[in-house]
């Protein structure tokens, strides 16, 4: 009342009080949890606002995998967060930061059973699960911390399998018999699995020769709806192969294949094998990235010219070795992919050779490129003439990344003192 004792108004409230529903939502939906919890204890309607399903879709749960006093109550919070809201869940990514000893792992494992359990009660709306880098191969990991993690995930899989789109296992680092038993739980009830969007890069221990086990592909077999499938080359095989033709041709868009050094990458594929999932997964595209993986003749034998190859990313990581020579891949290999390239990323040690030329006639022989990215010494005048090949329309590039490796030296070549006349490290960054 004014001192009239008159009531006032409603143009003299505050504007918060007639503020839309949407508004207020949006305005809820930048808040942290503390903030939240505050703002609900505002007014009933800000209460109901904090129950809005739209709020608490998405999820980032992370634990921070050294103690602290600032981390304590990392565990304690996911848990209260779960048994309030996640019910409303449809997106849920959870991070283990690099565990320190036993006794964090041991906590992480105890937090995922509650939380899953949890979970497994209360929601039927989660379509996407990202668990990425445990990396349950370390010390850290004991067997029976180990075991009990992956009991509750598999029983979590089980009874979650028949609603989620996506799974990101990534950097698990599980033996074969592991793998697969966390994989079958996602068929349990159907005896296929519903999933669209499969990430198992890294997820088997290095050094295994995935491709061989007959278990890997019987487990692959139950995937019959992948439009984008995330593994290691490991795993590949022709049985792997036939099995997405037969089971996922009319769903397949993308392949993304990682090749690590480590990694068995010796098997034979046959051209045929991809050349079948080609023409049945008309709308397939592949990708690779390789790490270390970079001499001609291990490359030959697992870039096929029947494969539909969208894009390639080669990182040697500065190995060095005075017979490895790149010039065989950019003339003989790459160039078989001139039809469907459209991304290349290259970092590799090349000061004992200039490639300049190579790169130059690659860009232009690959009309649909329109992304290349090289870490590598190359002449300054390099830059110029791609730019100018792209404004006289000889090139489809839009995006063109140029940095030189760290030391600034000159690579060695003919000239005097050792360097190559005219030749030095370059770093650009430009967008066509």
């Amino acid at each position: 009342m004014d001192e009239e004792g008159q009531l006032l108004q409603p143009q003299d409230q505050s504007c918060w009080a007639t503020l839309p529903d949407v508004c207020l939502r949006r305005v809820f939906w930048w808040l942290g949890d503390r903030d939240r919890s505050r703002a609900a204890l505002v007014c009933r309607k800000w209460n109901q606002i904090m129950y809005s399903a739209d709020l608490w879709r998405y999820r980032t749960i992370t634990f921070s995998g050294r103690p602290s006093r600032v981390h304590a109550s990392e565990f304690e919070s996911a848990l209260w967060y779960v048994k309030k809201f996640g019910r409303y869940l449809e997106h849920l990514e959870i991070k283990f930061l690099n565990p320190y000893n036993a006794v964090l792992t041991k906590k992480f494992q105890v937090t995922m059973r509650g939380l899953l359990s949890c979970l497994g009660k209360s929601n039927n709306r989660l379509r996407s699960l990202s668990i990425q880098h445990l990396e349950l191969d370390r010390l850290v990991w004991r067997n029976s911390i180990r075991s009990s993690f992956m009991k509750s995930l598999s029983f979590f899989l089980k009874k979650m399998g028949k609603h989620l789109d996506y799974l990101n296992l990534k950097g698990a680092r599980l033996t074969v018999e592991q793998g697969c038993h966390v994989l079958n739980s996602l068929s349990y009830l159907r005896n296929e699995s519903v999933v669209s969007e499969l990430n198992i890069e890294d997820y088997f221990s290095h050094h295994l020769a995935v491709y061989s086990s007959p278990q890997f592909n019987k487990t692959m077999a139950t995937f019959r709806s992948l439009a984008s499938l995330t593994l290691n080359y490991n795993c590949i095989s022709d049985e792997l192969l036939e099995n997405l033709c037969e089971n996922n041709a009319s769903t397949l868009w993308t392949m993304n294949i990682k090749c690590h050094v480590h990694d068995p990458h010796g098997q034979v594929i046959w051209g045929m094998s991809w050349a079948k999932l080609a023409r049945h997964a008309t709308n397939l595209k592949v990708n690779f990235f390789f790490e270390r993986v970079m001499k001609y003749e291990r490359l030959a034998r697992i870039l096929l010219q029947e494969i539909p190859v969208r894009s390639i990313s080669l990182r040697s990581c500065y190995f060095s070795d005075p017979d490895w020579s790149m010039r065989p891949t950019l003339t003989e290999l790459l160039p078989t992919f001139r039809h469907t390239l459209q991304k290349l990323t290259f970092e590799f040690n090349n000061n004992h050779e200039s490639l300049d030329e190579e790169l130059h006639l690659l860009i232009l022989s690959c009309r649909k490129l329109f992304y290349f990215k090289i870490w590598a010494f190359l002449d300054v005048k390099f830059v110029e003439r791609i730019l100018k090949s792209q404004e006289e329309g000889q090139c489809a590039l839009r995006t063109l990344k140029v940095r030189a490796p760290p030391g600034g030296a000159v690579p060695r070549g003919s000239g005097k003192g050792g360097g190559a006349p005219g030749r030095q490290a370059c770093s650009h960054h430009a967008s066509a």
